[in-house]
């Protein structure tokens, strides 16, 4: 019976792993139960051809005990001649109820967060992407120190 078993969630692991042709790097950091507002999360990005075109994403794994209904990054990428592009993000995290949007069918959900559409990656070295949150209460300058609910901070590109 294990082995029966065993050979159906192989059979599953591939499968879910074969419909994923257009993702071409996906990485996830874990950030325990709360984000503090200096940790910032960063990816090395593999050797992309500069000949494709790429949809960049930043992926979010929250859980319930996250308070607020949208979610404030910024993002910046580091080219190879060290140019950094510096974006601030606003991302909706719930719905009006309040339930958590993203996908997942626990009270962890994962939402995948467009970045930016049709990216070329034109120039040969290092890229680096590095991702802090930058939520504020309403109201008040100082920003969240540790931002509840967020467990882990991913990155993920796509062929276009």
């Amino acid at each position: 019976m294990k082995i029966k078993n065993s050979f159906l969630f192989l059979l599953l692991a591939l499968v879910v792993i074969s419909c994923d042709k257009k993702s071409v790097f996906d990485e996830y950091k874990s950030v325990d139960t709360s984000w503090h507002k200096d940790t910032i999360v960063s990816f090395k990005l593999p050797q992309l051809d500069k000949a494709k075109k790429y949809n960049l994403f930043v992926n979010i794994r929250n859980n319930n005990d996250y308070p607020y209904n949208n979610l404030f990054l910024i993002v910046s990428m580091e080219q190879p001649n060290k140019k950094v592009i510096v974006d601030t993000l606003e991302y909706q995290m719930a719905n009006p109820d309040g339930t958590l949007m993203g996908e997942g069918f626990s009270d962890i959900k994962l939402s995948k967060l467009l970045y930016k559409e049709n990216v070329s990656f034109d120039l040969k070295g290092d890229y680096t992407v590095k991702i802090q949150h930058a939520n504020r209460q309403t109201g008040k300058i100082v920003g969240v120190e540790n931002l509840k609910g967020v467990t882990d901070v991913g990155f993920r590109i796509e062929l276009k």
